[in-house]
């Protein structure tokens, strides 16, 4: 049997292939057809690690969606329900909890590993914005899923978050109101968020789908930053790629696994286990880790309605990233001023985090004020003078002249005996 250059010798491949030719078209995307450059890193399997780990966050999900009770009143005895009396409902729930952690984890490597080594530039410029699409998706679904477990963290986060919406001019308490389903958060805020939380991962494999249909239009970006130029530039995706990949998700489910395990509460907040109590405000609220950066970002300026401008415009500046960036030089490898001012964003992000994760008073208030305007400076300043002034190094016209270069300078060093 053969369709498209798919062959096979199984009887029911065949039957199934002739009537919906799946396989074929697995075959062409992810399979021996599909060519990608053959230099790959380990940083491009990062990329497949988050895929995994929506998939785990939607199944768990929709496991724990058959137990949880959204209502004001049941729905942390729900939780803890889940706890302890559904068959091994405890591990279902912290494979969600930290699965949640583990997703965002990789994202973030796949963004910056995308920010280093140019794949947002031409003709790639969709595929970025469809990413950054599945990223504001996903932090809005886990922050809804943190209200869910109606602790008094969770309790507050809500409270807090859907607040900013009213410094929205005119339609900003509306807004909230409506986002509430009242006057205060409660039961109808519960049920919105859990819809919205059960609906929008949905959504995110759609846009996960279209992610990887434009990134197969014009292939993969690779460490060099070159177009492929030919046959000798590229390799199977399968079996080469899919073995590495393989071999990084061992690694990936161990971690995950370590986590689970031993420290399943450790990346949680301990208030989330004392009942939502509206008459009794935590003396620190904290969203999670992973939404650390952009609440420094908020609160980093002193209005409400200023710090909701300063967070959205955090996040809408990535889009803009393919412009600002006025470099033709793809690859961070090749630029070393562009190196320093990227790893000096990456320790800015962090620094970003760990103020979020502080009481704003004291040194964390400038010191958070200071991070968040280099931020700012880093994509609309600094990248595109660097862009107009650099001076690159020599980039090789082809993947397979940077090999051929590479095998050439090893063995006169064997040959000297360096």
């Amino acid at each position: 049997m053969q369709h498209n250059g798919f062959k096979s010798s199984n009887r029911i491949v065949q039957w199934i292939e002739y009537r919906l030719p799946i396989f074929s078209f697995l075959d062409q995307q992810v399979g021996t057809q599909y060519q990608a450059p053959k230099n790959l890193n380990y940083l491009w399997n990062f990329g497949s690690l988050a895929g995994i780990a929506l998939i785990i966050q939607i199944v768990t999900g929709i496991v724990l969606a058959m137990h949880y009770v959204p209502h004001g009143d049941m729905a942390f005895d729900s939780v803890e329900r889940i706890m302890r009396d559904v068959n091994y409902g405890w591990l279902i729930r912290y494979i969600h909890a930290n699965g949640a952690s583990m997703f965002f984890a990789a994202v973030y490597i796949h963004i910056f590993r995308g920010l280093y080594y140019g794949s947002y530039k031409f003709p790639r410029e969709l595929l970025w914005m469809l990413g950054l699409v599945i990223f504001v998706l996903m932090m809005a679904t886990a922050f809804m899923g943190y209200v869910l477990p109606w602790g008094q963290m969770s309790y507050w986060a809500a409270t807090v978050i859907t607040n900013l919406f009213s410094a929205i001019p005119w339609a900003g308490q509306s807004l909230t109101e409506w986002l509430w389903g009242g006057f205060v958060v409660g039961t109808p805020t519960l049920t919105r968020f859990y819809s919205l939380h059960y609906l929008i991962p949905f959504v995110i494999a759609g846009l996960v789908i279209l992610h990887i249909w434009a990134l197969h239009v014009h292939k993969s970006n690779n460490p060099l930053g070159v177009e492929v130029k030919g046959p000798k530039d590229t390799i199977a995706f399968h079996p080469y790629y899919t073995i590495k990949d393989l071999f990084s998700l061992g690694i990936f489910l161990a971690i995950f696994g370590f986590w689970v395990f031993y420290f399943p509460n450790y990346l949680g907040h301990p208030d989330n286990y004392i009942p939502a109590n509206p008459l009794q405000t935590p003396p620190h609220i904290v969203p999670e880790w992973y939404l650390l950066p952009f609440y420094a970002i908020l609160r980093a300026i002193p209005s409400k309605l200023g710090g909701v401008i300063a967070m959205g415009a955090s996040l809408a500046i990535l889009f803009l990233v393919p412009w600002l960036d006025t470099s033709r030089i793809r690859s961070g490898t090749f630029r070393p001023i562009f190196k320093q001012f990227y790893w000096l964003l990456v320790a800015d992000v962090l620094v970003l985090g760990y103020v979020g994760s502080q009481p704003p008073e004291g040194i964390f208030i400038h010191l958070g004020r200071i991070a968040t305007a280099y931020y700012f400076v880093h994509f609309l300043l600094i990248l595109p003078i660097v862009g107009w002034l650099e001076r690159p190094k020599p980039i090789p016209s082809s993947i397979s002249e940077s090999e051929a270069g590479t095998t050439q300078e090893a063995s006169g060093r064997s040959e000297t005996g360096t």
